[in-house]
């Protein structure tokens, strides 16, 4: 039974993963942002096991008031950084579950984002890291920390959602 209740947990985990790339990818960043709970985070740390946002710097750190102001301004007209926006590509890959306690559970997955934007294609990797919550309207993102592999080098500015 036990195992019958992880495939399930697991497939869930995975569908939510998956959505969340295809709303990235098609730019429906009002929807990707209902994925989120109220008091969610978003880090990108800015060193290589970075323990704490606070008190190192990081490269993006948002609650959720910052992540609807960061959408905002890529949905503004006008955001330079955004145009053209970048067409990607969110590769999600060796997903696995590392805690599931309540209604909460922690995992664990790899990230490969090819970008495209001005005649120029970038790859980003990264080990990403969810916090899911059980809520009404299913799991949600509590939070999600993105550790790229190259978050130390010089990163030419990051204007696409990783």
């Amino acid at each position: 039974m036990r195992a019958a209740a992880d495939a399930e947990l697991r497939s869930e985990i995975e569908q939510l993963l998956y959505h969340e790339a295809w709303l990235l990818d098609r730019g429906r960043l009002d929807e990707w942002l209902g994925l989120y709970t109220d008091d969610a985070t978003y880090w990108i740390p800015l060193q290589a096991n970075q323990a704490d946002p606070l008190t190192t710097s990081s490269i993006v750190y948002d609650d959720r008031r910052l992540l609807e102001v960061r959408v905002r301004q890529f949905q503004h007209p006008r955001a330079h950084a955004r145009v053209p926006a970048p067409r990607t590509v969110h590769q999600i890959g060796n997903v696995r579950v590392l805690e599931a306690d309540g209604p909460d559970a922690r995992v664990g997955s790899t990230l490969v984002l090819v970008e495209y934007r001005r005649e120029r294609q970038r790859v980003w990797g990264a080990v990403v890291e969810h916090r899911l919550r059980r809520t009404a309207q299913g799991l949600r993102i509590a939070a999600k920390r993105v550790d790229l592999v190259n978050s130390e080098a010089e990163l030419d500015g990051v204007v696409c959602l990783l």
